[in-house]
């Protein structure tokens, strides 16, 4: 039996965009206050594409964050705030957090990812030999490692991840998401 394929996705710069916010400051998300915080706007496609991308995993989609308490809350204010839960299909109760970047490969093991989306490639690195499917996203300063799908936007993401289940054997794929 194979897998069932199953999406992991970081939160910050992958979906958030600080870089754009509308003060010029990447780092108001994280220093800011809330309602500058409420104010960065997601990545462009974001939603629309992770709402396609939650019926091919059949629901089955987690956001992976590394983040301290604070910061994890206002991630969730943000998420709630922007409509994210609704837009994409994605459950409210499928927001992973941890406190170091290396854990977030813990979360991907138990939750058993077969695809993962993160703008850092030290974070994509831990998971080499736990998670198959391993993107890139966004500009890099330097070129991607072979092991890693480079993806610069969400519709390169969404192409390289279709095209990529395309020519994999059958998996299956249910639309209950199952909580892990």
């Amino acid at each position: 039996m194979h897998k069932e394929l199953r999406l992991g996705v970081d939160f910050g710069r992958v979906i958030n965009d600080g870089s754009s916010h509308p003060g010029g400051d990447d780092t108001v998300f994280l220093s800011g206050s809330v309602d500058d915080a409420m104010r960065t706007p997601a990545m462009a496609d974001a939603f629309d594409t992770l709402a396609r991308l939650t019926d091919e995993f059949g629901g089955n989609v987690w956001v992976v964050s590394k983040a301290g308490e604070r910061i994890q809350e206002r991630t969730m204010q943000w998420l709630d705030h922007n409509g994210f839960w609704s837009a994409t299909g994605i459950p409210r109760a499928n927001a992973r957090f941890c406190r170091k970047r290396p854990e977030k490969a813990v979360h991907c093991k138990q939750l058993g990812i077969t695809h993962f989306i993160d703008d850092r490639r030290d974070v994509l690195g831990h998971m080499r030999g736990i998670v198959p499917n391993l993107y890139l996203f966004g500009v890099q300063k330097a070129d991607p490692p072979e092991w890693a799908i480079p993806t610069l936007t969400w519709a390169d993401v969404e192409t390289a991840v279709t095209e990529g289940i395309a020519a994999e054997p059958p998996r299956r794929a249910t639309r209950r998401s199952r909580r892990a």
